[in-house]
């Protein structure tokens, strides 16, 4: 299969879950890709998963100035230029609106937001015209107690990818996010959750998804990679994957 030869793209967050699924998608196509990730363990662990020829794998943390404009220059050095740009990386820390610090404020902002924006804006000059951009927000409902500082990130990621999708109309280059539901992944997305909190969130996952179940990494990948790829018209657009969720769907428990 090579869908993708000859295309080059950039995935934050690449190194596990949705942004790993993504990027194995891409190199299944025949894509070359730098992928971002900040855990060493998960990145040596992408490193010898991965195929070495067409992936390069970089440690980079999204909060960093430094990093992120290290990152254009490896993107830059290794694919030249830019076809698609996966925005996928993000913490989510569960904390009641007491338990709130400045500092954990500040870092998930600084992560979700603020890193989404910057790291556009630093690799804009290697994107080619008609290219794409996905970000990957979150489910607009899926909001419990605890999320109040990981929502608002991430729906100002909304907010910034549609003023990105009217700004880069002269360039073609289309904007578009992919919102997952309950994704099963190793962390679920949440830092530091036990092992049975883990259980139980995936748990509830299954029982408050319409469909009965939770989502894959691989069942996001795609709705990414059709976005990027072959959504050639349509951009400013914001894609559920989850299962029914943010529609408000009764499930089959129901």
């Amino acid at each position: 299969m090579s869908k993708y030869a000859g295309k080059k793209a950039v995935v934050t967050g690449g190194t596990h879950g949705m942004g790993l699924a993504i990027v194995k998608g891409l190199v299944a196509g025949g894509a070359d890709v730098v992928l971002t990730g900040r855990n060493e363990k998960k990145i040596e662990e992408a490193r010898s998963e991965l195929p070495a020829g067409s992936t390069h794998v970089v440690r980079s943390d999204a909060a960093s100035m430094a990093d992120i404009n290290a990152l254009a220059d490896v993107a830059q050095r290794e694919l030249g230029r830019v076809d698609y740009l996966f925005v996928n990386h993000g913490i989510a820390e569960v904390q009641l609106l007491g338990e709130v610090t400045e500092d954990s404020w500040d870092r998930t902002f600084a992560i979700n937001t603020k890193g989404a924006f910057f790291t556009v804006q630093s690799l804009l000059p290697l994107l080619n015209d008609g290219g794409a951009i996905v970000f990957t927000t979150v489910a607009n409902d899926l909001i419990f107690p605890g999320v109040t500082a990981y929502t608002g990130s991430k729906e100002a990621v909304t907010a910034i990818a549609h003023a990105m999708a009217a700004e880069l109309l002269p360039r073609r280059i289309r904007v578009n996010s992919v919102a997952p539901g309950y994704i099963k992944t190793p962390t679920m997305g949440v830092a530091g959750m036990t092992d049975e909190e883990r259980r139980d969130f995936e748990k509830q996952g299954d029982q408050s998804t319409p469909l009965g179940r939770m989502g894959t990494a691989e069942e996001v990948a795609a709705a990414a990679l059709f976005l990027a790829a072959d959504a050639t018209f349509t951009t400013a657009v914001e894609l559920a994957v989850d299962g029914g969720f943010a529609q408000g769907l009764n499930g089959p428990e129901h």
